[in-house]
């Protein structure tokens, strides 16, 4: 068998797609105030265009991906990436808040699409070889939309509107599309993802470590850092604050990149968060900037690690195991934010790091605890490795 030259360029294309899909995501966050303001909803109403998108998601992923059957995947992504165009144009002309809302809710759907689809591709793409290499790639797009996508989008906002930060993202959205089907092979499904393929999957032992380690992980990190700008706030002078989340996410690219051993990245990604948070409401300006940083390197080797956690868990399934990686992360990322938020309503911030840094601990535990159980079933794996139970750590 031959194996195909690496497509560099369809790697890229993939990464400009993610990066649009995280900055749209996010990009509320940096323009909620003009946004209620034009529709006369408060803050706390506008932010619920930050938790549509990931709930709808959660359910999109497997929907999505089961639908699409046996159709090409370069075809899938680039009508993804058509239908998140749309979304953006939806987004800039919205009459009222409902409108907004029904374009968040198409975000929804591609993030669930598009990274079921489109995040397990590296292999194909570049061969086994490069995968390593190019799913860094590809998710170094989650920490450039925070650093790059999300202060740009938010600085066009400033200058001409917030709807025509939308607007550019949904012409950048489009010609994506374009990118997609001129630079991408051909690419039918190996397998066609069925609800049965999913359920098989829910019953191995590896696939339901991998959703509970990511449900903790994430569960920490986007119920402390949604909050981690008020608690900055009370250690930074304000102008200092952009620079502390640059290097922040700076820091999340370079962990990105750093991700190579999956669970050992994964237990060490947790008790590193564990101990920003811990640490961060008693820091001075120098500390908290130091905690930052380690705590973007932590989570930049997050969602790498758990997606391949879940691809070692089910070789035989990758596109099913990325339906469940993405539907968990998705998940947990709104549920995290609502959950700090009553935290932090109820009790303080700091009283949220507490929290979240005990919930990272518990993932900790729960890494070292699939380690080990790997390692006393090793030889029993390699007689039946059919089975896609994760092997132990390296």
């Amino acid at each position: 068998m031959i194996t195909p030259a690496p497509r560099w360029p369809a790697v890229f294309a993939v990464t400009v797609g993610i990066f649009a899909i995280v900055t749209v995501e996010i990009l509320p966050i940096g323009l909620l105030t003009p946004i209620g303001a034009e529709f006369g909803v408060s803050t706390g109403t506008a932010g619920v265009t930050m938790t549509v998108p990931g709930f709808v998601a959660a359910v999109a992923a497997p929907v999505v991906t089961v639908a699409a059957g046996r159709l090409d995947r370069r075809l899938v992504l680039a009508a993804l990436m058509v239908l998140l165009a749309a979304a953006g144009f939806l987004t800039a002309a919205a009459p009222a808040f409902w409108v907004l809302l029904a374009g968040r809710f198409l975000v929804g759907v591609v993030i669930g699409g598009f990274w079921s689809v489109g995040a397990g591709l590296a292999p194909r793409l570049v061969g086994t070889a490069a995968a390593a290499r190019a799913t860094s790639v590809i998710f170094a797009a989650v920490p450039l939309g925070s650093v790059l996508g999300v202060p740009l989008g938010t600085l066009a906002g400033q200058l001409a509107g917030w709807r025509t930060a939308f607007l550019l993202l949904g012409v950048l959205s489009f010609g994506t599309a374009v990118a997609l089907l001129l630079l991408t092979p051909p690419l039918p499904p190996a397998e066609a993802t069925r609800p049965a393929v999913l359920s098989g999957l829910l019953r191995r032992r590896g696939v339901r470590s991998g959703l509970l380690v990511t449900f903790l992980v994430v569960l920490a990190h986007f119920g402390t850092y949604t909050y981690v700008t008020p608690l900055l706030r009370d250690v930074v002078r304000p102008q200092l604050l952009s620079g502390y989340l640059l290097a922040y996410g700076v820091a999340g690219i370079a962990g990105t990149f750093l991700a190579a051993r999956y669970r050992a990245g994964l237990a060490a990604a947790a008790a590193v968060i564990a101990a920003a948070v811990f640490a961060l409401p008693h820091a001075g300006p120098i500390g908290a900037l130091v905690l930052l940083v380690a705590w973007g390197v932590a989570y930049g080797a997050v969602p790498a690690c758990s997606q391949a956690w879940f691809a070692r868990a089910a070789p035989d399934a990758p596109e099913a195991a990325t339906v469940l990686f993405t539907a968990s992360f998705q998940a947990t990322l709104s549920t995290g934010a609502l959950a700090g938020g009553f935290v932090v309503d109820a009790v303080s911030v700091p009283a949220v790091m507490t929290c979240g840094g005990v919930v990272a601990v518990l993932a900790a535990v729960v890494v070292q605890g699939a380690r080990r159980n790997a390692g006393r079933t090793t030889s029993s794996s390699r007689s039946s490795a059919g089975t896609g139970e994760p092997g132990p750590a390296k």
